[in-house]
């Protein structure tokens, strides 16, 4: 399925402001692909499925994960919101033909990231958080800067911020986060 194919289907399933923000992840994942000097295509891709299950209703999140052998784990399942990136790597290899597992892993972390991720990893973990049509967050301006020139702290912040950002809202929070930022916070 070419992108714009891919596109189409994906708009007409998401509501406009997902769109627009997908759209702003597709922007600033393109920008980052050149500057770190990966492929801007699979970027783009990986870019506009990561939210690809952000409509499927949260109560049918875990009985799709289950049924395609993707465990789900007790944060995920007190906090349904995290499926969305699980869901979204299968349904991006079935529903939109997307075979690169690159990418599928890409969809897969975006929304917690993990220890030791590969380039396109960080990519679509920090378009996510600075593309250009979010407004509210912490260090966002000192994040695009740094995006620039250094993923790796980007990563390490965001994963500070958004700890910062559960635990004052006494939310519970994914072991797959915690063990992110206990391996990127070297790079503070």
């Amino acid at each position: 399925m070419q992108f714009e194919e891919m596109e189409r289907k994906l708009k007409s399933k998401i509501k406009k402001s997902r769109y627009i923000h997908t759209q702003g992840v597709i922007a600033a994942a393109r920008h980052l692909a050149q500057i770190h000097h990966y492929n801007e295509e699979k970027a783009a891709i990986a870019a506009l499925l990561h939210d690809c299950a952000k409509y499927m209703p949260e109560e049918e999140r875990v009985a799709y994960c289950e049924s395609h052998g993707v465990d789900v784990n007790d944060a995920e399942r007190t906090n349904l919101t995290l499926l969305h990136a699980k869901c979204g790597a299968v349904m991006a290899e079935e529903e939109f033909g997307i075979e690169n597992q690159e990418i599928l892993h890409a969809i897969r972390v975006h929304t917690t990231g993990e220890p030791e991720m590969n380039l396109l990893d960080k990519i679509i973990f920090v378009a996510d958080y600075i593309e250009p049509n979010r407004t509210h967050a912490p260090n966002l301006e000192m994040l695009r800067a740094l995006a620039e020139t250094d993923l790796d702290r980007t990563t390490a912040v965001i994963l500070s911020d958004t700890l910062d950002y559960l635990k004052k809202n006494g939310r519970t929070i994914d072991d797959t986060t915690q063990e992110a930022y206990d391996y990127y916070k070297q790079y503070l």
